[in-house]
């Protein structure tokens, strides 16, 4: 099974970048595993193919930015969606 291509860390912006719109997918399971109270072990593993028992550490990163990115858009970007939707 193919990996899905990913940085560890989204890139940090006030506006949405490039990376954001390929990775919507991504942003928008991280949400899901979070607001369905799955561990976010098993939300990393799945969705970004890492296990966190030989990387925790890096698995931990991977997870945290990648829903704080998408928690970022819920409350953010997905304005810019909308306007770029109107044009």
């Amino acid at each position: 099974m193919a990996q899905p291509e990913f940085l560890d860390e989204p890139p940090e912006s006030a506006v949405l970048t490039d990376y954001d719109r390929e990775h919507m997918k991504y942003y928008m399971r991280v949400l899901d595993a979070a607001t369905d109270g799955a561990d976010w072990r098993e939300a990393v593993a799945v969705i970004f193919g890492i296990d966190p028992d030989s990387e925790p550490q890096r698995a931990r990163r991977v997870h945290d930015s990648h829903l704080a990115r998408a928690r970022w858009m819920t409350e953010h970007g997905y304005r810019q969606l909308i306007r770029e939707g109107r044009q």
